[in-house]
């Protein structure tokens, strides 16, 4: 049985989860030299485009974001962050690295849990917990013209909001919800900082050659092959082949008739 109000737990992660990609969209402009207003529309994208999906997709009524002041002063409030400290050099990248994971799990967490909330099945929910986690940022990612760091070529990311997406549908279930939303969020937080360290990807691609069957020559009734010279065997697709216009070869070498 949770101790703390639920809804509140809920509140406080989501809120920490906004904050924290507000400082993240807000890194991003500073990387783009970008003035104060760029700060402040990247830092709303990232970290309001995650719980504005969210809510679109759940048809639960207005966005949270625009009905709850506290979201867009949280997000307003990581663009300040960002603006007036430089996060560079190793410390501060490490710290980006933990909060960017940390906000991972807070998403992921509170978009499975007010997803089973409205009544989804569990795998749904699941889904809208892992949009919810990375939607933002890629949001974020596609206004600044970029391809999404989600869709490849980098570490694990959205494999850990899907692990805590999962245990946050399975803890609820059994009805510690406010158990679900601290195991997701470390969960997340662990798969993600590993990941970054140890270098862990996905598998890419693999190559899949496949080799049409050879053509057989065709002969002639004599056992001779067709045409005047052995042709190289062919292999792959075919090339196609195009017929002679009739009549010409009939008339080639005969003087022309006056």
């Amino acid at each position: 049985m949770d101790i703390f109000d639920p809804e509140a737990v809920f509140r406080v992660v989501d809120l920490a989860g906004v904050l924290a990609n507000g400082v993240l969209g807000g890194a991003v402009a500073r990387q783009l030299r970008m003035d104060p207003v760029g700060f402040v529309v990247l830092a709303l994208t990232s970290a309001l485009g995650g719980g504005v999906l969210r809510d679109t997709l759940l048809q639960a009524g207005t966005p949270v974001a625009l009905t709850d002041p506290a979201y867009l002063l949280a997000a307003i409030a990581g663009a300040f962050i960002a603006y007036l400290i430089e996060l560079k050099g190793k410390w501060a990248n490490r710290f980006l690295i933990i909060i960017d994971a940390l906000a991972l799990g807070c998403w992921a967490a509170t978009g499975t849990s007010k997803a089973l909330t409205v009544g989804l099945e569990w795998l749904p929910a699941i889904l809208i917990g892992v949009a919810t986690a990375v939607g933002g940022g890629m949001i974020r990612d596609i206004v600044v013209g970029r391809v999404p760091a989600i869709f490849g070529g980098n570490t694990l990311y959205a494999t850990g909001a899907l692990v805590a997406a999962i245990e946050m549908a399975i803890l609820y279930h059994l009805g510690l919800q406010n158990l679900g939303m601290a195991v997701a969020i470390v969960s997340a937080a662990v798969i993600c900082t590993v990941a970054r360290r140890r270098g862990w990807r996905l598998p890419g691609p693999g190559e899949l050659s496949v080799r049409l069957p050879r053509r057989p020559r065709s002969k002639t009734a004599g056992g001779g092959s067709s045409g005047t010279g052995t042709r190289k065997k062919e292999q792959g697709w075919p090339r196609p082949r195009f017929g002679r216009i009739p009549g010409l070869r009939s008339r080639r070498g005969k003087p022309p008739v006056g």
